[in-house]
């Protein structure tokens, strides 16, 4: 049973998660906007739901914007993690190298947001499933 610290902390990263996915929707609505705006909000959805289901799962919390990291960390505590989101370490060069260099590729944010949405979805149910909430909280 995660302890009230680590329950808050994941509290927390899910509610900025659910921040990064409004701008996220919102920023890829926009034709004007570049692929590396919307996939930095995208990949930090991804990474801000993974951290809060890290938490409780008792595990040190890394500095790190590496989804192949946090991915590794969760699959050796958990039992199943949904193929898209184990997959999902593909968004990881729109987390600094694109925001800050010329981006050499172009982002999918119909298929970024779906693995945004999809992170979160699956954060929660586990959050919830750790707090002990029978019916998802």
């Amino acid at each position: 049973m995660p302890t009230p610290e680590e329950i808050e902390a994941a509290d927390l990263f899910l509610g900025k998660a659910a921040s990064d996915l409004a701008a996220a929707r919102l920023l890829a609505a926009d034709d004007e906007q570049d692929d590396d705006v919307v996939g930095f909000h995208a990949q930090q959805r991804v990474e801000k739901a993974l951290k809060a289901v890290v938490a409780v799962r008792s595990l040190e919390i890394p500095r790190s914007h590496d989804l192949g990291l946090l991915i590794r960390l969760l699959d050796s505590a958990e039992h199943w993690l949904p193929a898209e989101i184990r997959e999902a370490d593909w968004l990881n060069p729109w987390a600094v190298t694109l925001r800050y260099d010329h981006p050499g590729a172009t982002l999918d944010r119909s298929l970024a947001l779906e693995v945004a949405d999809r992170s979160l979805v699956w954060a929660r149910e586990r959050v919830s499933a750790a707090r002990g909430d029978e019916n998802g909280g």
